[in-house]
């Protein structure tokens, strides 16, 4: 029987390894693994309108996305981080639909899940055997997730964005609100397809995701988005 909990301390816990392995440096954080270089830093950069803009061009041309993903996750000093939760290299697949339909799932070198529709927010990590019900509103409003599944023309909202290189479709935000998780995101285009981030965390950790076999507007079936807590699992609501 599945066995409902409301442990904040079990809950931060999980939310941090999940999250921290699959988002934020964590979904999804100064730029050293994208640094902007000094030849970009000498170029001409787009004023924050138009960064906004063309960000947002490209957002909105996404209706859907799937893809695999490599996630590396380094700590302030260079080296790998000391939390072996978010330390190390993950891989899996990610499955978005907009609005606000999101999958991300890791499936090596552990089994860990996050998956929205909009509604109910679940992170189920396999190894603990606990998931996490949240309401999304309340956790996507200014992570990475906004950016690959929300409303486009909210994220403007939610973050600064500029465009160092007004010549490259490489951009870095910086979210406005200050009780965000990271500090900065940079998403890197090519051909309309995002293809790789780099979050900074206010920890001064790095995690960098590449996406492969990147697939737009393909139609993915709803049931992607939702989930169903397997038996004998805690489930914590939050």
């Amino acid at each position: 029987m599945k066995t409902q909990v409301n442990d904040n301390n079990k809950t931060k816990a999980m939310m941090k390894k999940v999250m921290g392995t699959a988002l934020s440096g964590a979904l999804i954080l100064g730029m050293p693994v994208m640094a902007v270089s000094q030849a970009a830093q000498a170029a001409t950069a787009a004023d924050n309108l138009t960064a906004a803009k063309r960000l947002n061009t490209l957002l909105s041309n996404t209706k859907s996305m799937t893809a695999n993903f490599t996630q590396t996750t380094k700590g302030a000093n260079g080296g790998k981080s000391g939390l072996s939760a978010q330390s190390g290299t993950f891989s899996g697949n990610v499955s978005l639909q907009r609005p606000n339909n999101f999958r991300w799932n890791i499936t090596s070198p552990s089994e860990q899940l996050i998956v929205t529709d909009g509604s109910a927010l679940w992170v189920y990590d396999k190894d603990l055997e606990q998931v996490t019900r949240q309401n999304a509103d309340q956790q996507l409003g200014n992570t990475p997730a906004l950016l690959l599944s929300g409303d486009p023309s909210k994220i403007a909202k939610n973050f600064k964005i500029t465009q160092p290189n007004a010549k490259k479709n490489y951009y870095v935000l910086y979210p406005k609100s200050s009780g965000s998780n990271f500090n900065s995101l940079a998403v890197s285009f090519s051909g309309g397809k995002p293809v790789m981030m780099v979050l900074n965390d206010s920890l001064g950790q790095v995690t960098s995701i590449k996406f492969s076999n990147v697939k737009l507007n393909s139609s993915i079936p709803s049931s992607q988005f939702k989930f169903t807590p397997p038996k004998g699992v805690d489930v914590i609501n939050q």
